[in-house]
């Protein structure tokens, strides 16, 4: 199984009804500047059968970090209440395009979980097509039961970053690659961060691979080929550690389902990604980087 599926692949398995044991959820949320009402926009419109996977909700609430990782018995009691079982067929998607549904993924292969992918092109793609929604709220799901088992080699922490930005800015021989997934100019600190009081730049020794470059007007990805030059470009090849990172965790779930979906090496994310890095004692790069 794949990370990526297709409107037509999953349209394919509603008209086979062959859909008992697949559970759709809608991870929609907003991106700092964003305006808009995910839960509202859910109940208007959403893919059959699909229930809403709450970011907030399926993050640390005692972090003072924005979805931050929760607890393994936080998440597995969430996701229980969605229907979700440890034999249970996965398929996340996003209202706007693929941010909000690779954070799902990516959270699910943390905890263990394989059977689990992204629709390409999310709702807007589904849309475009003409395909059936629903609307409203759904029924109560039948309780699930899923055992979280947490991967701890797919997450990075502050600690870990700091070594492997050092090992990164020496060049020594087979250091992780430090991928940052903003826009250039939040890397580069040309822009300010769109969190306020948070200042500019980046990890030192990481290097900037802009999520959208991913991405074909933004929701869908580009054919897997360009994804894999696009992380060539940024000095990644087959075999070869990676880290991910961005504002908050989010925009860098795009890369590591990007990372999968090529066939590279998944990697670790850096759950604190910039929010943290910037206001930690610790050195901050500004320009073009490596």
């Amino acid at each position: 199984m794949g990370p990526l599926i297709s409107t037509t692949e999953l349209a394919t398995r509603f008209d086979r009804s062959v859909a008992d044991g697949l559970v759709i959820l809608d991870a929609t949320t907003t991106l700092p500047g964003e305006r808009f009402d995910p839960d509202a926009a859910f109940l208007a419109a959403h893919l059959p059968g699909a229930r809403r996977f709450d970011l907030d909700l399926f993050s640390d609430p005692d972090s003072s970090l924005p979805h931050a990782v929760p607890s393994p018995g936080r998440f597995s009691r969430l996701i229980e209440a969605l229907g979700v079982s440890s034999g249970s067929e996965i398929v996340f998607y996003d209202q706007t395009g693929v941010v909000s549904a690779a954070r799902g993924w990516w959270l699910l292969q943390l905890f263990g979980h394989d059977r689990v992918q992204v629709l390409d092109g999310g709702l807007p793609a589904w849309r475009a097509e003409n395909r059936a929604l629903e609307a409203g709220e759904p029924g109560p799901a039948a309780p699930g039961r899923f055992t979280a088992a947490l991967r701890t080699h797919r997450l990075a922490g502050l600690g870990d970053m700091m070594e492997l930005s050092r090992q990164a800015e020496a060049g020594l021989a087979g250091a992780a690659r430090l991928l940052d997934a903003r826009g250039r100019g939040r890397f580069e600190a040309t822009v300010p961060e769109p969190r306020p009081g948070l200042p500019g730049g980046h990890i030192p020794g990481a290097v900037s691979l802009p999520f959208g470059e991913l991405l074909v007007d933004g929701h869908r990805f580009r054919p897997m080929s360009e994804v894999r030059a696009r992380f060539a470009d940024a000095g990644v090849g087959a075999g070869d550690a990676v880290v991910t990172s961005c504002g908050s965790g989010l925009t860098a779930s795009v890369l590591s389902l990007g990372l999968v979906a090529c066939g590279l090496e998944p990697g670790a994310l850096y759950d604190g990604s910039w929010t943290e890095w910037a206001q930690a004692p610790v050195p901050r790069a500004t320009g073009a980087g490596r």
